[in-house]
């Protein structure tokens, strides 16, 4: 039987469907040089995706709307965060020279196939890069332009929209932050955890929540509820982004195995791993973090220190915390019974995933 989180989710795909559609029209006015473009949004945008985003944002409205209320403009609205996060994603790949994107080239490895493939003059990975950024930045405006249309009721627009605005800067911030971080190359556990909480924890988790709170008008008891809720479970889910990004099956992840491990990530669990290891494993860590060159053998001896440091059980261990202080943080009587449901539904679908 389809569960109300599963009947969200074909809800939300239903409308990016619906506004790509509108899109793909509008630019194939500009004409046919356009089409691999809408090509790559709509595949990007539709073909794959947990839509965590527009759940959280949709039960953070239900936190005090009953069921029976008109939410197909909150639904709109809700599904606009997946055209913002797509817009991450296309640049985060080309920030990290990404090739595969959910078991598929990057936005910018096919645009840079295209151009090889067509014969055209100059630089392939140049042109495939500065396809991508473009991309992005489509779907940015996209993102605004869905949310701007979703016809949410005027009195709580300017709250709601002052959430959406926020969203949108922190999630260029963190970005900022991970690759400032990366750059540094240190092996801080302190700068890991705020790039995570700036990153993923208020622009995933805690921003859509708010943004569904702001929708339905709740009061600030609410959004204190949905903050205690979000910050620590945002923590977890990125924190459980790092392990699949070390230890994931790249069959289920669609990228290459450790792939983290390749681009020199400065994760939480490199952090304490460097912190806890013997010479001879830091200098392994500090030899080929990083080498995108690095064969299977020297990713599974990274990999190794991971484990035999620790890193691997303490970082599972915050992960397990996280979610127990997020599960916690709803026992209160500002959450309807079927939102508290929902949301610690939610706890798992962020935590225990495999991709």
């Amino acid at each position: 039987m389809t569960g109300p989180i599963d009947a969200l989710v074909e809800r939300v795909d239903s409308a990016l469907a619906g506004f790509l559609d509108a899109r793909t029209a509008s630019l194939a006015e500009v004409g046919k040089d356009l089409e691999p473009v809408a090509q790559a949004a709509r595949a990007f945008v539709l073909d794959g995706g947990k839509r965590l985003r527009p759940s959280f944002a949709y039960w953070g409205w239900r936190t005090v709307r009953a069921a029976s209320a008109d939410d197909r403009a909150l639904v709109t609205a809700a599904a606009s965060l997946e055209l913002l996060h797509a817009c991450a994603l296309v640049h985060d790949d080309v920030m990290d020279a990404s090739q595969l994107r959910r078991g598929r080239p990057a936005a910018h490895a096919a645009f840079a196939a295209l151009h090889r493939a067509s014969g055209w003059t100059g630089d392939p990975d140049v042109f495939g890069t500065a396809a991508a950024i473009l991309l992005g930045d489509l779907l940015l405006s996209w993102a605004d332009a869905m949310f701007t249309a979703a016809g949410l009721a005027a009195a709580d627009l300017p709250r709601t929209r002052q959430v959406w605005d926020d969203m949108r800067e922190l999630v260029m911030a963190g970005q900022y932050l991970d690759v400032l971080v990366q750059a540094r190359g240190e092996f801080s556990a302190e700068d890991a955890l705020r790039v995570a909480k700036f990153k993923t924890s208020k622009y995933t988790v805690e921003g859509p929540l708010h943004l569904g709170a702001a929708a339905a008008g709740a009061s600030p008891e609410v959004f204190a509820v949905l903050s205690e809720y979000g910050l620590p479970l945002g923590e977890a889910f990125q924190l459980r982004d790092d392990v699949l990004g070390v230890f994931g099956d790249p069959s289920r992840t669609g990228k290459p195995a450790g792939d983290d491990l390749l681009e020199g990530k400065r994760t939480l669990l490199v952090a304490l791993a460097m912190g806890q290891a013997s010479a001879a494993q830091a200098g392994l860590l500090r030899r080929y973090l990083g080498d995108r060159a690095m064969a299977a053998d020297q990713v599974a001896e990274l990999r190794a220190v991971i484990v035999s440091t620790g890193a691997l059980d303490q970082v599972e261990h915050r992960i397990a915390l996280r979610a127990d202080e997020a599960r916690k943080s709803l026992r209160t009587d500002a959450v309807s019974d079927d939102a508290r449901a929902a949301l610690d539904g939610l706890v798992t679908a962020a935590t225990e995933r495999h991709t």
